[in-house]
Parts: C-alpha cells; sequence; structure tokens
C-alpha cells in the first residue's frame, strides 16, 4: 500500500492503487531463485500488468507459477516410485474503482491449480480452488514547505475462497485466506529527492491447528470467523499469530532507488524473522528492482534469496515507438 514501493506490482499487494497509478498501462515480470540455500531447481515467477481504461478504473492481471523442481518419491515400503516435478500456480484478474478523488476499492478472482505429485501417484492428484480478493485504499495528500507529499493507508483480505484437495474431497484444508492492513508516508525531501516509510500487519483468516481436532466440515467462512478465537492459549496466542513488517525507500529524481526493511513472525508461527535490501533502477519507460533477504533467525531457508523486477511502462513505451 507504499505510494512508491508497490506500483505495477500492486496485483499481489492492493490493486486499489491502480486507478491512481500517472501511466495508463503497465507490465512487470519477477524472477525469484527459491530456497537456495537448500535447493537449486526451485524456482518462483510472477507477471502482472494493469490497463486503465478510464480515469476511474482499471483492468489488472497476474500469474504466478511456482516450480518445486524434481522430487524423488517412494511408496510405503520406501521403494522408489520415480521422479516428480510438483508445479502450483494462480491466475487472478481485478476491476479497481475510483470512488472519490482520495478514495479506490478493488475486487479480484483468482484460479489457484496444485499438482503436487505431476501425476506419479494414484492417491493424490491435483487440486484447485476458486478464490477473491477485496481490497481499498486512501491517499491524502499533505502540502509541505519542501512539496507535497503523501500519506496512504489501504487494506485487502485476499483468497477468500474455496478450500483445496488432493484426495477427491476425503480430506480438505484451508487456503490462505488473510487479513491486511497497511500504511505509508512519501516525504519529498527537496525538487530532486523523496523518502518513504511504510508498515504494515498481517493475519491469516484460518483456523489455529489443534491436535485431534477435524476441520473437513467446517467453511470457509466459519473458519474466518473462528480464527480471531481459536488459539489454544487464547488472546496471547491470536496476537502471536499477527506478523508485521515495516520498510524506507529513498529515491532519487525517480530514477535511482535505495530499500531496507525487515520482516517479522513470531517464533510459535513460523519464526520468519528477516531485513531486506534492496535498490532500483528506472530509465525512461522500463525499471529494474533487485531484492535480497537476509535472516536474522536460525536456519532460515529464505536466507540469500534474491529477487529480480522488470517493470515497463506501456503508455510510454507506446509513445516513444510512435
Amino acid at each position: 500500500v507504499s505510494q512508491s514501493r508497490y506500483g505495477v506490482n500492486s496485483q499481489f499487494w492492493n490493486p486499489s492503487k491502480y486507478v491512481f497509478m500517472e501511466s495508463e498501462a503497465g507490465f512487470s515480470a519477477a524472477y525469484t531463485p527459491w530456497l537456495r540455500s537448500l535447493v537449486s531447481d526451485i524456482d518462483l515467477a510472477y507477471l502482472s500488468g494493469y490497463y486503465k481504461f478510464s480515469q476511474r478504473q482499471a483492468l489488472s492481471a497476474s500469474m504466478r507459477y511456482f516450480s518445486l523442481g524434481d522430487i524423488e518419491l517412494f511408496d510405503a515400503f520406501g521403494i522408489p516410485q520415480g521422479a516428480s516435478k510438483p508445479l502450483e500456480m494462480a491466475l487472478d484478474v481485478a476491476y479497481s474503482q475510483m470512488l472519490s478523488e482520495r478514495f479506490s476499492a478493488s475486487v479480484a478472482m483468482r484460479f489457484i491449480y496444485s499438482d503436487l505429485t505431476n501425476g506419479m501417484s494414484v492417491e493424490m492428484r491435483p487440486a484447485a480452488s476458486v478464490a477473491a480478493d477485496v481490497s481499498a485504499y486512501y491517499r491524502l495528500p499533505i502540502s509541505m514547505s519542501t512539496g507535497d507529499g503523501m500519506l496512504s493507508f489501504g487494506t485487502n483480505i485476499s483468497n477468500l475462497g474455496s478450500k483445496i484437495s488432493y484426495d477427491d474431497n476425503s480430506t480438505n484444508n484451508f487456503i490462505p485466506t488473510n487479513f491486511r492492513l497497511g500504511t505509508s508516508f512519501d516525504y519529498p525531501i527537496d525538487q530532486f529527492q523523496r523518502f518513504s516509510v511504510s508498515a504494515d500487519v498481517n493475519k491469516l483468516l484460518v483456523p489455529t491447528p489443534v491436535d485431534g481436532v477435524d476441520y473437513n466440515d467446517v467453511s470457509m467462512l466459519a473458519g474466518v470467523f473462528s480464527s480471531f478465537s481459536d488459539a489454544p492459549g487464547g488472546f496471547r496466542e491470536e496476537l502471536q499469530e499477527v506478523f508485521w513488517s515495516v520498510g524506507a525507500e529513498y529515491a532519487y529524481n525517480n530514477q535511482f532507488f535505495a530499500r531496507a526493511g525487515y520482516y517479522h513472525e513470531n517464533a510459535n508461527k513460523g519464526n520468519r524473522k528477516y531485513f531486506t535490501a534492496g535498490a532500483g533502477f528506472k530509465l525512461n519507460v522500463f525499471q529494474l528492482d533487485a531484492g535480497y533477504v537476509i535472516s536474522t533467525s536460525q536456519s532460515n531457508p529464505l536466507d540469500g534469496t534474491l529477487r529480480l523486477t522488470l517493470s515497463f511502462d506501456l503508455f510510454g513505451l507506446t509513445n516513444l515507438v510512435r
């Protein structure tokens, strides 16, 4: 939800922002060599784009493709069953509407596909789910002595959808429904320099796993509502299920960017804790961004993860070639 941090990749964070983009159309491609500290053949690819077909409306879409590399399968007796190439993907489309000069909202629909055995198992089958996101975005321009600043707020409830099953509904699992709330402040240092800070909090809207409890017959909506009060440890454990992150970005002449951030998850709920560092370069109609993960917790497989993103201003590119 920050003013400058997400840009064309807002489809993942909050599509409501697209109606406030300066360019009428944009596209980006991102690539992440995943868990490189453990294996060398897991990759995550992400494509996103948007088109403002009026001053107050926008359409956007994205695709995520997660390849889990080669995995050797064995039966219950330890006999090799061959190699599998598991994959997961998600396709989504969003519509965004500006409801006032400062406020916008959006709705996204998503198709999720997960194939963990790549046809190598008769017990597990490919699984699919359909989900929706609902988001909102508000920005407040602030006049300052050094220029025009911007205070922004955003929220997104994502993956409201059907449960997923790999065995013809004999058992089923919740998809990661998530509530995100964030804010950012963009401060103009002078005519050429800007500095922005942002923060967000997240909570999974799924039941807390409890030994001996069968969630097969619990509906998605029941799971969402129970997720706020079902932790065995009471309110204290519910607070542990809220994870948060903060970030900052320095921009020079809207061409050079330096970024840093921190992500925190409770030790009892995943223990993902890491710093991020990144940089970006923008020239005419394209922008190249890179980010790097530095873990602060022991044995975190995300440590050393590198993310690369290439973005294009399609409207500017059209004008450039004319």
